[in-house]
């Protein structure tokens, strides 16, 4: 055999047994040539193929018609398409996942245009783009699962609606951070401890997810066992901080505590002791808005905190708004939402009813972040009709 019988019959071996299946159509489709890898993939015998048989025949329907649709005009405008993923109609009835490379080969003199097309096996890509797919679905589920059990839990931190209290109006709001898929740390309450005494607490425990939320269900509930032995509302804080303490979680807190009973003058009497907690603005019928209660330590952090109570007998026309750090420190770039602006704020709405006030607070806040509240925020309004 000369040199050049071996030369074809190495480049006849390499068209016959590439790595990809090759094929020559015609421009309407009808297949003129094939590869032994197509064959050997496919199952088919040459005969089968080259008796007139279009390779749009080897598609299934779907494929079928986004080629007649798509890629066939591409390939006439373009001269080529590429990574086209297809399935093929094996001789056996199997599917085979492939990608299509297809070149648009003009004119000869003294023949005819033709196609040219390269098939490449895709079984292990199209396997992983299932994979891919099926994590995408299963962390989807994962965080909606994680969204609500967020929202279960911190529904449980804060109450669905606030009790009636005698000789006061009363408005509650809760907001998650971002997506509100994480449990947070914010979480408030008001309870009747007699028929005569009420207790209201609103806190902040540090950080987020479990271990917040083990933390925040302990404060929540502590306040409430304690609060009818305590013999004020620093007390009550005391003993929070030692429950914290104990616990040996290792996360602090603020809080703010607030004893409601009837004043000397009728009105009600708010006591209030401050954990390391912003404090409550209170805004008179005048338009003045003042803090109520001196700061105190952290809860959680030593074994000694320094608290103090403040009291103050409401007036009618009166409104007292509670609030975590989520508010004041509600950012929108480098400009901080601020205590001065939610003063000025609560003087503009104060003549509303609590749960107005408290929603017109939420929505501003909320307006000043965009629609999305870089962390959580809690708010409760007291007001004297």
């Amino acid at each position: 055999m000369s040199g050049t019988d071996d030369e074809l019959a190495r480049l006849r071996d390499l068209y016959e047994h590439a790595p990809c299946g090759h094929l020559s159509l015609s421009p309407p489709g009808t297949i003129t040539r094939v590869n032994q890898t197509f064959l050997d993939w496919t199952g088919y015998r040459a005969e089968e193929l080259l008796d007139g048989t279009r390779f749009q025949e080897l598609l299934p329907v779907g494929d079928r018609i986004y080629y007649e649709t798509h890629v066939r005009p591409l390939l006439t405008m373009q001269g080529e398409v590429r990574e086209i993923a297809v399935d093929l109609k094996c001789a056996g009835g199997e599917r085979l996942p492939a990608l299509v490379n297809s070149t648009l080969r003009p004119e000869e003199p003294g023949g005819s245009a033709s196609v040219r097309v390269c098939v490449f096996r895709a079984t292990d890509r199209r396997e992983y783009e299932r994979e891919l797919l099926n994590a995408r679905r299963r962390a989807r589920e994962s965080e909606a699962r994680a969204r609500q059990l967020a929202e279960t839990l911190q529904s449980s931190f804060i109450p669905p609606a606030l009790p009636s209290v005698p000789g006061l109006e009363v408005g509650g709001a809760y907001r998650p951070a971002g997506a509100g898929d994480e449990v947070g740390g914010d979480f408030y309450d008001l309870f009747e401890i007699t028929p005569a005494r009420w207790g209201l607490v609103l806190g902040d425990v540090c950080g987020k997810g479990a271990g917040a939320a083990v933390v925040t269900s302990l404060a929540r509930y502590t306040v409430r066992a304690v609060a009818t032995e305590a013999e004020s509302p620093a007390d009550v804080l005391r003993k929070l901080n030692s429950s914290l303490l104990s616990h040996g979680e290792e996360r602090f807190c603020t809080a703010v505590y607030a004893g409601i009973e009837c004043g000397p003058g009728g009105g009600p009497l708010l006591t209030v002791s401050l954990g390391g907690h912003p404090a409550p603005l209170l805004a008179t019928p005048s338009g003045e808005v003042r803090p109520i209660g001196r700061p105190g330590d952290l809860l959680g952090l030593l074994d000694d905190v320094v608290l103090a109570d403040e009291a103050v007998e409401l007036r009618s026309g009166d409104a007292v708004l509670f609030f975590t750090d989520g508010v004041s420190e509600a950012r929108r770039g480098r400009e901080f939402f601020g205590e001065d602006r939610l003063a000025a704020l609560l003087s503009d709405v104060r003549a509303h009813a609590a749960d107005a006030i408290t929603g017109r607070i939420v929505d501003r806040v909320l307006g000043f972040q965009d629609g999305v509240p870089r962390d959580d925020i809690a708010l409760v309004t007291l007001r004297v009709p």
